[in-house]
């Protein structure tokens, strides 16, 4: 948790979010599960977050030597039930040593669904509310 706070870690929320069509976004999570740390992979995955380490883990719940690189805040199931959307990702300090940028990191994952960061659709933003006024 301290690398959160180093030098050289980079976050960027995505405005607008990125939002995953339902295809692309099944094949998304077909591949992270293929590519999984625990698996011989370098992704480890839950509901709420895609992380990328820089090595294979060396056992179920043993990430040994690998060392995270970078994850992205996901959130399932919105702006409607099939889709995600991207809404933060992080560069650690090892990812940004590795030459890791937000876009290339976003862009490894969204691949797997043929996206990119500049081609993912993006939700609409609308005006924020007036302020009540008495």
């Amino acid at each position: 948790m301290t690398e959160m706070y180093d030098e050289g870690v980079v976050t960027e929320v995505i405005r607008p979010a990125a939002i995953i069509p339902e295809e692309s976004a099944r094949a998304i999570l077909v591949e992270l599960a293929i590519r999984d740390v625990q698996n011989g992979g370098v992704w480890l995955s839950d509901p709420s977050r895609w992380a990328l380490y820089d090595s294979p883990w060396i056992g179920p719940n043993q990430p040994g030597e690998s060392q995270l690189v970078g994850t992205i805040q996901v959130a399932y199931g919105t702006p409607t039930r099939y889709e995600i959307t991207v809404y933060r990702a992080t560069v650690t300090r090892r990812g940004t040593q590795m030459g890791l940028t937000v876009t290339s990191l976003c862009d490894e994952a969204l691949g797997y669904g043929t996206l990119s960061l500049a081609t993912c659709p993006r939700a609409s933003l609308s005006n924020p509310p007036k302020p009540f006024r008495f």
